[in-house]
C-alpha cells in the first residue's frame, strides 16, 4: 500500500524540534550519572558557579518539560495520521497499518534501551499506543469520557506517588544511599569496561521498564490531549484559539514557573548535600509532577501564539529537526554514548557540568545543520524512511 500524502505544519514541526533538544538537555545527565534519584550526580562543594547554574537551569527549565510536549505531539500525530489513513483505506485498514507502525517502534525502543540508552521512551510510547489505537475514530463525547477516565487514573497515580515520596522522606539513610548509588553509577559509566557499562545499562533499562506502570498513565493522558487538540483545532488552527493559549501561558508564567524554579533550587541543593536531603526536596519533586507539564504547556502556548515572522525564523532552524525527530533522538544516544561513556571517549569522567552543557550545544548545532542538509535532498529522515517502508509494506 502506498503511504498517504500529508500536509505538515512548520509550527508543529518546530515545536517537535524544540522538544527533541529539550529531551537531550535532560538525557545527557543519565549517560554520565546513571539511573538514580540524583539525576545530576553528587556536586562537590568547590563546584563553580557555572556548574551550579547548569544544574539549576536543567532542573528548573527542562526536567519534566519536554517529554510531555513530545507525548502530546505524538497523540496529535496519531490523530492526523489515522484521519488520513481512514479517508484513504477505511478505519479497519488504518488500524492495521498503524499497528505495524507501533510494533516497529516497540522493537526499535527495546533495541535502543538495551544497546544505547537505558532511558528509552519509545517502548513506552509504543505500548501506550496499542491502547490508544482502541480509541481511533472516537467522537468528541467518547473521547471526553476517555479523557475523564485518564484523569481519574492519573490522580490515583499521583496520590500513590505522594505516599511513596512521603515514605522516602522519613528514611534516615536515603540521602546517603542515593549518593553512593550515584557515585557508583558515575564510575561505571565513565570508567568501566564495555561489559560493565553494558550490564549497568541493561539493569537500568530494566528499572526504567519496571517504572512504566507509574509513567504510562501520564503518557496516555498526554496522548489523549494531543488527539483532543487536533479534534478541537487547538494545534491545527491556533489562531482561532488565542484566548485559550493565553490562559495556558498565564498559568505557566504565574503558577508553574515559580514552582519549577523552586525545584531547580532544591535539586541543586540536593546534589550539593545529598546526605542531608530535606522534606522540602521531596515536596518540590512531587509538585514537579504537575508543575513540569504545566510549564511544558506554556512552552507550547508560546509557539501557538508566536507571530508569523517569529515563527518563520524558529521554523527555519527547528522544523527540519522535528521532521526527522526519531532519527535525531537515536543519533543523540549514539553521540552521547561515544563521547561521554567509557566504551567511547569517556569525556564524562573529565568534563564539568557546565562543559557537559557545551557538549549538548554542540550536538544541537550539528543536528540543526545535518537535518537541514539531509532534508534538502530527502523527504524525511533515514530512520523515518525505514519506519515508513515497514509500515506500508505490501
Amino acid at each position: 500500500m502506498a503511504a498517504p500524502s500529508s500536509t505538515r505544519s512548520a509550527r508543529i514541526d518546530a515545536l517537535r524540534g524544540l522538544a527533541v533538544f529539550g529531551i537531550l538537555l535532560i538525557n545527557v545527565w543519565g549517560f554520565v550519572y546513571g539511573y538514580t534519584a540524583l539525576r545530576y550526580g553528587v556536586i562537590d562543594a568547590s563546584a563553580t558557579s557555572a556548574d551550579r547554574l547548569a544544574v539549576f537551569f536543567a532542573a528548573a527549565f527542562a526536567e519534566q518539560k519536554f517529554y510531555p510536549i513530545f507525548a502530546f505531539l505524538f497523540g496529535a500525530g496519531f490523530s492526523l495520521q489515522m484521519r488520513s489513513l481512514a479517508e484513504k483505506s477505511g478505519m479497519d485498514d488504518a488500524r492495521a497499518i498503524y499497528l505495524r507502525r507501533l510494533k516497529w517502534l516497540l522493537v526499535v525502543g527495546l533495541l535502543h534501551g538495551t544497546l544505547l540508552w537505558f532511558g528509552d521512551i519509545l517502548a513506552a510510547y509504543a505500548l501506550t499506543g496499542f491502547w490508544l489505537l482502541r480509541h481511533a475514530g472516537e467522537s468528541w463525547p467518547e473521547l471526553r469520557r476517555s479523557l475523564r477516565l485518564a484523569v481519574i487514573v492519573n490522580v490515583g497515580v499521583l496520590l500513590l506517588t505522594a505516599i511513596i515520596m512521603a515514605t522516602i522522606a522519613t528514611m534516615a539513610d536515603y540521602g546517603a544511599e542515593t549518593a553512593d548509588e550515584a557515585l557508583l553509577a558515575n564510575d561505571i559509566y565513565t570508567h568501566g569496561r564495555w561489559m560493565e557499562v553494558t550490564k549497568a545499562r541493561i539493569g537500568d533499562f530494566g528499572m526504567n521498564i519496571g517504572g512504566f506502570w507509574l509513567f504510562v498513565p501520564r503518557i496516555a493522558l498526554l496522548f489523549l490531549l494531543g488527539v483532543t487538540a487536533v479534534q478541537l483545532g487547538w494545534l491545527t488552527h491556533p489562531e482561532r484559539h488565542r484566548a485559550l493559549w493565553r490562559r495556558i501561558l498565564l498559568v505557566g508564567a504565574f503558577i508553574a514557573l515559580p514552582l519549577n524554579v523552586w525545584w531547580g533550587y532544591e535539586a541543586l541543593g540536593w546534589a550539593l548535600e545529598p546526605e542531608t536531603s530535606s522534606r522540602l526536596v521531596h515536596m518540590a519533586s512531587f509538585l514537579l509532577e504537575l508543575a513540569g507539564p504545566a510549564l511544558a504547556a506554556a512552552y507550547v502556548a508560546l509557539f501557538m501564539l508566536a507571530g508569523e515572522r517569529v515563527m518563520n525564523v524558529l521554523a527555519a532552524w527547528l522544523a527540519p529537526v522535528g521532521r526527522m525527530a526519531l532519527t535525531n533522538y537515536l543519533v543523540q544516544s549514539v553521540a552521547c554514548g561515544l563521547l561521554l561513556q567509557a566504551y567511547g571517549l569517556g569525556l564524562g569522567a573529565v568534563l564539568s557540568r557546565a562543559q557537559l552543557m557545551l557538549v549538548v550545544a554542540g550536538i544541537v548545532l550539528a543536528q540543526v545543520a545535518l537535518s537541514r542538509w539531509w532534508l534538502s535532498g530527502h523527504d524525511q529522515g533515514p530512520v523515518e524512511a525505514l519506519w515508513r517502508r515497514y509500515t506500508y509494506r505490501r
